[in-house]
């Protein structure tokens, strides 16, 4: 047999292996995610939107979610992203072990953090200007 011909079969072969392993994968993610969407969770859509699921109706594949107090909107089931972490598990998770928390004062009104300069502020003092000297004047002599 040729050697460039088995190479080939060998390299199909391989490329068909890793599809199939990274279909499984991401099959099993993807259950795990469906898994922890159940009533009560706050969850995001795919389209970014943030709302606590009521109810999950798994014939039609339709969810009904609350976004904000008393509205409550109907949604196809794969519509849904994930469900939320809390922010404090996700700022803990991402700091690792270094104990710290992250404590930023917000502005009421504009929520910009206290101390940012405002829109059009300068942060540093305006440097001199360099001077311009005038040109020597020419005498008519």
């Amino acid at each position: 047999m040729d050697p460039t011909l088995i190479l080939i079969a060998v390299a199909l072969a391989v490329f068909v292996f890793f599809q199939f392993r990274s279909s499984r994968k991401r099959a099993k993610e993807t259950a795990a995610r469906q898994a922890a969407i159940e009533p009560g969770v706050e969850v995001m859509t795919n389209y970014g939107l943030y709302g606590t699921i009521l109810s999950i109706d798994e014939d039609t594949n339709m969810a009904l979610i609350e976004t904000t107090p008393g509205t409550v909107l109907k949604i196809h089931r794969q519509t849904i992203l994930k469900a939320v972490e809390d922010e404090t598990t996700a700022v803990s998770e991402t700091e690792g072990d270094t104990g710290t928390e992250l404590d930023v004062e917000l502005d009421k009104d504009s929520a910009i953090a206290v101390g940012d300069p405002e829109f059009g502020e300068r942060t540093e003092p305006a440097a001199d200007k360099p001077v311009r000297k005038a040109a020597p004047k020419k005498s008519d002599d």
